[in-house]
């Protein structure tokens, strides 16, 4: 009985041992899984944190220095592209502002000098009537139409005589070419009645002509319109006689009949 007091306590004893062992393993594996996930914990900690820092809390706009870095040579290269194109398009406006400018000044030299090319054309044409007037008065000492005023300038002088031209011919072949026979007259320097008043005595202001285009009785030419051949007889008239019709012009100019060429073609002129 005794021994079996002993062995029942032995037993006791035993399991109270194999208890704390189990207890203490128990203990120990909580606590490291405690010291293992406080690790894990911290590690994350750290780096989740700079992620977060990184895509949410960094301030907007703000690139990390890590995004800089990371930065490939293409982006590089499409901002140098970027500048280089603002620069040449830069560049460009400059060049197309100052050719621009260029021409501008080239084209107001050319009006310029059209004006004062015209202007001076104009005091030759003033000064060649003058001329041909002066040896006019020279030679027969009066002007039996009247005269005609050239001072007025060429603007002025083709339009009163194309509108006085034009009214003498109204209905006739020649009507409407007042200007070519008001503008010839200013660049032969001539009496601009002249020639429209030798049409009526010589072909009836272009109705009765023997060659295409000729109203004047003018040798044996024909012209293959109307203002080529008021041009060319106003030019010989400058050429071959003077100023305005004379006596002595109507001996030259119709032989056989001078002297009622003569007189109906003063008349015709004092109509014009």
């Amino acid at each position: 009985m005794v021994t079996r007091r002993k062995q029942s306590h032995r037993g006791v004893v035993v399991l109270t041992m194999a208890a704390a062992c189990v207890l203490s393993v128990l203990a120990v594996g909580f606590l490291g899984f405690g010291w293992a996930s406080a690790g894990s914990h911290d590690t994350n900690a750290t780096t989740f944190g700079l992620e977060r820092m990184s895509s949410e809390n960094r301030p907007e706009g703000e690139v990390s220095p890590e995004t800089v870095q990371d930065k490939s040579n293409a982006d590089m290269l499409a901002v140098e592209d970027v500048a280089e194109a603002a620069s040449l398009q830069t560049a460009s406006s400059r060049d197309v502002s100052a050719g621009i400018d260029e021409i501008a000044a080239e084209e107001e030299a050319a009006r310029i000098a059209a004006e004062e090319e015209a202007r001076a054309a104009e005091q030759r044409a003033i000064a060649r009537a003058d001329a041909t007037r002066s040896e006019y008065y020279a030679t027969f000492g009066s002007l039996p139409a009247g005269d005609v005023d050239f001072s007025v300038g060429r603007e002025a002088f083709i339009a009163e005589w194309t509108e006085r031209i034009d009214n003498y011919l109204f209905g006739s072949p020649l009507a409407g070419h007042g200007s070519t026979f008001a503008e010839a007259a200013w660049e032969a320097g001539i009496d601009p009645r002249w020639s429209p008043a030798i049409s009526n005595t010589e072909s009836t202001k272009g109705r009765v002509c023997f060659k295409s285009h000729n109203a004047w009785g003018w040798d044996q030419t024909h012209w293959p319109d109307w203002d080529t051949a008021i041009r060319a007889h106003v030019a010989g008239l400058a050429r071959g006689y003077g100023f305005t019709i004379s006596y002595s012009y109507a001996m030259r100019y119709c032989p056989p009949n001078y002297d009622n060429w003569y007189r109906d073609t003063l008349g015709q002129m004092q109509q014009i």
